[in-house]
């Protein structure tokens, strides 16, 4: 093998490093939409990636960090060198989303919700569809458009704890 092939061959394994990192965090990303049908193999996947991802993306920036500096070492120019950089930015970019949890960027709690009548309200027009409870004669409706980007919401209906979802 020649230099020049061993050379281009690390390239290669370094930008192979940062695809394999970005897929295992893209493809459950992809595959756990809201708002989307998903298969239980998919959800299986998914969750499977997501949770070695952690592990996985730090073992694929090690890789990726001794092969650049095996290329740093044999780079005669400066702009070959420079280059670097932005496969080492990325795959540092996909191990911190690694371990993130997009869903709660999504989906952010209701903070402080507070219930008012309809009647106080500017938010709420008479044709929105609600989630209606009632239980022991005390009712109360959740506006399905606050709920669909919210989706969960605790109460006490009726004297009874509820979770309301959507």
């Amino acid at each position: 093998m020649t230099s020049k092939f061993r050379y281009s061959l690390r390239w290669l394994l370094l930008f192979a490093f940062v695809v394999i990192a970005a897929a295992i965090v893209a493809v459950p990303v992809w595959l756990i939409q809201p708002f989307a049908a998903q298969s239980p193999r998919d959800i299986e996947i998914g969750y499977l990636l997501r949770s070695w991802s952690p592990l996985a993306t730090i073992i694929l920036a090690i890789a990726a960090g001794v092969t650049a500096v095996s290329i740093w070492q044999n780079s005669r120019r400066w702009f070959a060198r420079a280059a670097l950089f932005a496969p080492l930015a990325l795959i540092l970019v996909f191990t911190w989303f690694a371990r993130q949890n997009h869903f709660e960027w999504m989906f952010n709690p209701l903070a402080q919700s507070r219930f008012a009548k309809v009647s106080e309200t500017n938010f709420v027009d008479d044709t929105d569809m609600v989630l209606a409870v009632n239980i022991n004669g005390d009712a109360v409706a959740f506006p399905v458009r606050q709920m669909a980007y919210h989706h969960v919401v605790q109460d006490v209906v009726g004297g009874t704890p509820i979770t309301a979802t959507y």
